[in-house]
């Protein structure tokens, strides 16, 4: 099994992962977290977690994107593994750097697609909070607090219209046609 080291390559301007052997480089690039804030009219549904980090308290559905799967339907199936609920997306809410973890955050607005809910495995609990009734103090992460307001201010209007992939190539699984 090989051993990588930390060492700059060549041509680069920060260390990497490196097979001392090959000069094969392990890139560590960020993660992706996709979810959603998903109302009723005023009320918002959250999810006591059931799991660390931060076991107990609040947050909204949301986890790591999987491969082979949009962000959409990566927001859809954690609505789905953390609070049993089926959701139609509105668009995207917000797009959150959290450099010091190594993630990018893309928030959906949502409504129910279909009515109920329930705790999946990873949530202790499901509730729909009215906004005057949301466990402030309770909220699992600072980002969860950021797209809770995002939403309290685009809730009643449209959001801005997000460029997402063309019809023609929803998945983006197409290649560029070779020029010729």
């Amino acid at each position: 099994m090989t051993r990588f080291i930390r060492q700059t390559p060549e041509g680069d301007d920060r260390e990497r992962l490196m097979c001392p052997d090959c000069g094969h480089v392990a890139y560590e690039n960020p993660k992706v977290v996709v979810g959603s804030v998903i109302a009723e009219g005023e009320h918002i549904l959250l999810c006591r977690r059931a799991i660390e980090p931060r076991a107990g308290f609040w947050t909204i559905p949301a986890g790591y994107m999987e491969m082979g799967e949009t962000v959409e339907e990566g927001a859809a199936r954690e609505a789905w593994e953390e609070a049993r609920v089926r959701i139609a997306l509105d668009g995207v809410l917000a797009v959150y750097s959290i450099a010091r973890l190594g993630q990018v955050q893309v928030i959906f607005r949502a409504r129910f697609a279909e009515p109920g809910f329930a705790p999946g495995p990873e949530s202790l609990e499901v509730a729909s909070f009215h906004w005057s009734e949301i466990p402030w103090d309770d909220i699992a992460f600072p980002s969860v607090r950021w797209a809770l307001k995002a939403w309290r201010e685009t809730a009643h209007g449209a959001l801005p219209a997000a460029t997402l992939n063309p019809p023609e190539d929803p998945r983006g699984v197409h290649r560029l046609p070779v020029a010729g």
